[in-house]
C-alpha cells in the first residue's frame, strides 16, 4: 500500500512537472530575450548573432538582445551563461571555444561544456581558405608539404592565437601531412593575415569572411578550401581533400546556441523553432553567406549530437598532435 502510494505521488509529480512545462513553453517569452557572444562586437560570432536574434525577435514576439562579453577566448561570457536562471531567457552564442578551452586548459575554463547546458541549435559553420601572400613562391598545397618536408621548422603558419581555429587546422596538417612547421601566434586574426600578406609568415587558416576582396586586390592566394565542395567564391581552387588531405571540411568552427542545463525541453524546441526559421529565410541565408558561412540549422538533439563528436574529434587532435596553449 505504502508503494503504491509513493508510485502514485511520483506519477502525479512527474505529471505536474511535465504540466508545467508545458505552460512555460506556451507563455515563454515574455520578456526580452538575452543572446550572450562571448568575443567583441563587430565580429563573425557577433554579426551572426545579430542576424538571427533580428528574426527571433520578430518571430517570438519579444526583443532579443545580443550582449557582448568579450575575453578569455570565450570563456568570460560561457561561464556567465552556465550560471545563469535555466529559464531560456539567457543563451550563449558559442563558438569552437566552447568544446575546445576546456580541453586545451581544464584549469582555467570553469564549466563543463556537456553537464552545463542544454544544445538549442547548431546555426553555421565556419569553413576557412589557406591563404598565402600574392606573390609567394608557394601555388600550392604540395609546395607548401614539400618546402615543410625538406626544411623542418622553416615553414611558418599564422594565427589569432593559441587553441584557436586556425592553430589548430594548422597543428592538423602538420599531423596529416608528416611535417614540423612553426606556429606563430598574433593577437587576432587582422595582424597574422598583415603578416601573411608582408610574406613575413608564409601561410595561414583564415575564415573566408573578406579574403575575395583580398584576393581581387591581389594581396593574397588562396591555395586551398576546407569545404566539402568547391567554393563558388573561389573558382579554380581546390579543396583540402583535392589536395591530398581528406578530413578538413569536419574540423569547422560552428556558431551556435546553448541554454544553461536544465532549461524545460519544450522552451528549448520553441527557441530551436524560431531560430531554425530564421536560418531558413532566404534574405538570411544570404546575408550569412556573405560572411562565409555555410547555414546548418539543427534540432536540440541533432546539436547535442553534433557537439559530442565536435569535442571528441579535436579531443583527438590535441593529444595525438600535443596541441599547446601556451
Amino acid at each position: 500500500m505504502k508503494r503504491t502510494m509513493l508510485g502514485c505521488i511520483a506519477a502525479a509529480s512527474i505529471v505536474a512537472a511535465l504540466g508545467a512545462g508545458g505552460a512555460l513553453a506556451q507563455d515563454y517569452p515574455t520578456r526580452p530575450i538575452k543572446f550572450v557572444v562571448g568575443y567583441a562586437a563587430g565580429g563573425p560570432t557577433d554579426v551572426i548573432a545579430r542576424v538571427v536574434a533580428q528574426d527571433v525577435t520578430a518571430s517570438l514576439g519579444q526583443a532579443v538582445i545580443v550582449e557582448n562579453r568579450a575575453g578569455a577566448n570565450g570563456n568570460i561570457g560561457t561561464e556567465t551563461v552556465a550560471r545563469s536562471p535555466a529559464d531560456g531567457y539567457t543563451l550563449i552564442v558559442n563558438t569552437l571555444s566552447h568544446n575546445v578551452n576546456p580541453l586545451l586548459n581544464p584549469d582555467k575554463a570553469r564549466y563543463d561544456p556537456v553537464k552545463d547546458f542544454a544544445p538549442v541549435s547548431l546555426a553555421v559553420i565556419l569553413p576557412q581558405v589557406v591563404v598565402v601572400a600574392y606573390d609567394s613562391p608557394l601555388k600550392s598545397i604540395a609546395d607548401l608539404v614539400a618546402k615543410a618536408r625538406s626544411s623542418p621548422g622553416a615553414v611558418t603558419y599564422g594565427s589569432a592565437g593559441n587553441g584557436g581555429s586556425a592553430h589548430l587546422a594548422g597543428a592538423l596538417l602538420e599531423l596529416r601531412s608528416g611535417t614540423q612547421m612553426l606556429h606563430v601566434p598574433f593577437r587576432g586574426n587582422a595582424p597574422a593575415l598583415t603578416e601573411v600578406m608582408a610574406g613575413r609568415v608564409d601561410f595561414m587558416f583564415y575564415p573566408m569572411i573578406g579574403v575575395a576582396d583580398l584576393v581581387a586586390q591581389k594581396r593574397v592566394r588562396v591555395l586551398a578550401v576546407t569545404t566539402q565542395q568547391p567554393h563558388p567564391d573561389y573558382p579554380g581552387v581546390p579543396t583540402m581533400a583535392q589536395s591530398g588531405f581528406p578530413g578538413f571540411e569536419d574540423y569547422v568552427g560552428p556558431v551556435g546556441f546553448l541554454a544553461p542545463a536544465g532549461t524545460p525541453q519544450p522552451v528549448l524546441d520553441k527557441l530551436s523553432t524560431a531560430i531554425r526559421a530564421s536560418l531558413s529565410k532566404p534574405a538570411t541565408q544570404e546575408r550569412l553567406r556573405a560572411l562565409g558561412a555555410v547555414v546548418v540549422g539543427s534540432t536540440p538533439a541533432e546539436y547535442q549530437a553534433w557537439l559530442k563528436g565536435d569535442a571528441e574529434r579535436w579531443g583527438e587532435l590535441i593529444r595525438t598532435a600535443k596541441v599547446r596553449s601556451d
